[in-house]
């Protein structure tokens, strides 16, 4: 349980190649961007990464799905972090083919046949998870019957708490996690738990409540597990979310787990992703008209607001908008408010966002408007649907 030490600096450079600005204003005024540009503030990834590498109990992993973007892996293996939730074999290839020191979980309760086999032979990978019997009969049977490895089964958390929950899909109930643990321990394995309470968790009590169902699931195994991973859902700030201090979180996870029946020596683990990346990416996006109440951006649902057309999803990214003022200069554009309908680029009337934006009244065409606090799975879930596909980078050392 001891606290993740963060490595010492290596020669890796994080963002090189790519245009440094002070600011906003700095970029759009010597780009005049056409397409989104996505910026990235490293002294954001650095203090996110140092929450959680010097107050988490434990080890902290990235979750690679929540922004999979080179430019964004970069920094988050320059602020310190080397361990990744990985949840596929092309996620593994990809971080160890890039930080060949890293360390990669194979996450994933339902895997692709024949993905954990190759993650053993080519990327000795030993840490997987398994929700049901099925899933863990084909670990076993393409690792060899699962010597060496170290197999987490996944216990549900339909607690609440979160904005977005994941127990519906994976996880199972302590009772049958405690025979799953059974025949982990019986193959040779070594047997674990984990748990997800979902993502944006804005209540730390609802890991105090998951760390009790997994406790009852040890209970019912009788069996002595050697990890614990606490899962993501430790949340950003966005506009509507008002999310507690993160040491809440972590104060909680340290007295929940305190007595927790694991052995000596067992490792903790936490895999954010949203915590880790979201605030250190910012999308500049420019209006490509205006019509009435009505702006259209060169960015979309199908570009970076995916997140947005959630059904739950009720937070909101931190916003400004910026001009070119008549000296030629960009300038922030303030002023009254008023709501705006926000259309995306393509062809496709679903390229909406699904409510409207406090915008100022007077904004008009090639403005741009900033949105902060965009790094997690915005980014991630880009398409290039109808030959649009938001790629363009920079970094700001200031704001």
């Amino acid at each position: 349980m001891n606290i993740q030490q963060p490595p010492q600096a290596s020669g890796f450079m994080a963002g090189e190649g790519l245009q440094h600005y002070p600011s906003f204003a700095a970029l759009i005024e010597a780009t005049r961007p056409v397409l989104p540009y996505y910026a990235l503030h490293p002294a954001r990834f650095r203090e996110a990464a140092r929450r959680f590498l010097g107050m988490f109990p434990g080890t902290t992993m990235y979750a690679v799905k929540a922004n999979p973007a080179l430019n964004v892996l970069d920094q988050i293996y320059q602020a310190g972090i080397r361990h990744f939730d990985t949840a596929s074999l092309a996620e593994i290839e990809l971080i160890r083919g890039r930080y060949p020191d890293a360390v990669c979980h194979f996450m994933a309760p339902v895997r692709i046949p024949g993905e954990a086999g190759a993650a053993v032979r080519q990327h000795g990978i030993t840490d997987f998870v398994v929700d049901c019997d099925p899933e863990l009969d084909k670990l076993l049977s393409e690792t060899e019957g699962g010597k060496g490895l170290r197999i987490f089964v996944r216990v549900a958390t339909p607690l609440g708490g979160a904005m977005l929950e994941l127990s519906s899909k994976f996880g199972t109930t302590p009772a049958n996690a405690g025979r799953l643990l059974k025949r982990i321990a019986s193959a040779g394995a070594k047997p674990a738990l984990t748990f997800h309470v979902g993502s944006q968790c804005l209540s730390p009590f609802t890991y105090a409540q998951a760390v009790e169902l997994a406790r009852r699931a040890v209970t019912a195994g009788g069996v002595e597990i050697t990890a614990l991973d606490c899962g993501g859902g430790f949340p950003s700030t966005y506009i509507g979310n008002d999310a507690p201090p993160y040491h809440w979180y972590f104060d909680t996870v340290r007295e929940a787990i305190a007595d927790f029946p694991m052995a000596k020596g067992a490792d903790v683990y936490a895999e954010p992703g949203r915590a880790l990346c979201a605030e250190g990416c910012t999308l500049v996006a420019r209006v490509i008209l205006r019509r009435d109440d009505q702006l259209f951006l060169n960015d979309g649902i199908y570009g970076s607001f995916d997140e947005l057309a959630v059904p739950a999803w009720t937070a909101d990214y931190p916003r400004s908008v910026y001009c070119f003022g008549p000296n030629g200069r960009v300038r922030e554009r303030r002023g009254e408010l008023k709501p705006f309908k926000i259309f995306g680029p393509t062809c496709d009337t679903l390229d909406v966002l699904p409510r409207p934006l406090q915008l100022p009244q007077t904004i008009q065409q090639d403005d741009y408007i900033v949105f902060e606090t965009m790094g997690a799975y915005s980014i991630a879930l880009r398409t290039g649907f109808n030959g649009f596909y938001p790629n363009d980078w920079a970094i700001i050392d200031g704001e």
